[in-house]
């Protein structure tokens, strides 16, 4: 291949190229092969990338990254909690070792084929076809995050999976992908707190009801923070107390939930705009969650022995 004439202008990519283009912000000639569309005339490769990383985000109204698909986060959560449910009815119904394993309660308990009862861990593990299963009393921490993931009835799931599929999104949308996460798991923990405190010592408390109780929460306090009108909440709020006084319902649960949501969505509307917003929005979710695990710590070491 022969070199351009002396003096003509050559791609600063390919010098055995001649051009006559320019790229339209570095003013450096560019061939053909070279040429990316821009929003006025064409750009080099390298301005475009540099172009990429100075270019920001678009954000929400409270800092979180605009979600291109704010339905998806819930889609996953559902199918996790739809996963969790087919193994529980696989395995037993409501005499699962899974809903032992992953529901919110203070005691381990003794799980003998279909049958659970309380009894302290060394007696069960004295028993030939007996298994113990760890309560939070015990060190099940996980349960704090797991029990919003445990249904078992199936009006129960649905019900609650129809609520996500309504409310996840809307608050995707508010907060971004992981502010929304962020209160889906301060709502669980805050829920679990309210069952442990507030339920009887031996009771189990399984569903996403608490979670979902949060997120309705999260909209209201960023509807009051945007001076929306309230009153447009007023129908689901009120069938979600009667859903609360309704008998074998969770209303601890659910007010912890709310609670939770409420203050965690606090945190991150009423955050000052500026550069330091997330880690302020950070800093105020980690306190209340330093501070939820310590009424469940506390929770724990006000109980004796099981039986005491």
């Amino acid at each position: 291949m022969t070199n351009p004439p002396v003096g003509v202008p050559t791609c600063y990519r390919h010098p055995d190229r001649e051009t006559w283009i320019r790229c339209q912000r570095c003013e450096r000639p560019i061939c053909p092969d070279c040429m990316k569309d821009a929003a006025v005339g064409f750009q080099c490769p390298s301005c475009i990338a540099e172009g990429r990383k100075t270019v920001r985000e678009a954000r929400t109204a409270y800092g979180g990254v605009i979600s291109a698909n704010p339905g998806a986060t819930s889609a996953v959560l559902i199918g996790i909690n739809v996963l969790v449910w087919l193994a529980i009815v696989a395995s037993g119904g409501n005499d699962s070792p899974v809903v032992a394993w992953l529901s919110v309660h203070l005691w381990g308990v003794c799980q003998d084929g279909d049958a659970q009862y309380y009894l302290a861990q060394q007696f069960c593990e004295a028993g030939a076809s007996s298994t113990w299963i760890p309560g939070l009393h015990d060190g099940a921490w996980w349960q704090l995050v797991t029990g919003s993931f445990t249904h078992v009835e199936p009006w129960h799931i649905g019900m609650n999976m129809l609520a996500l599929w309504q409310l996840g999104p809307i608050v995707e949308r508010l907060f971004g992908r992981g502010r929304y996460l962020a209160l889906f798991l301060v709502s669980s923990i805050s829920s679990t707190l309210a069952a442990y405190w507030l339920s009887g010592e031996y009771t189990f408390t399984v569903g996403a009801s608490g979670v979902i109780f949060g997120l309705l929460a999260a909209c209201l306090v960023a509807a009051w923070r945007s001076g929306a009108d309230l009153s447009i909440f007023r129908t689901t709020i009120i069938l979600a107390v009667v859903i609360s006084i309704l008998p074998g319902v969770s209303w601890q649960g659910h007010l912890g939930g709310f609670v939770g949501g409420a203050v965690a969505a606090a945190i991150l509307v009423f955050a000052p705009r500026g550069q330091h917003r997330s880690w302020v929005q950070a800093g105020g979710l980690t306190v209340l969650s330093v501070l939820m695990l310590a009424g469940v710590a506390l929770r724990v070491a006000t109980l004796g022995s099981l039986g005491a």
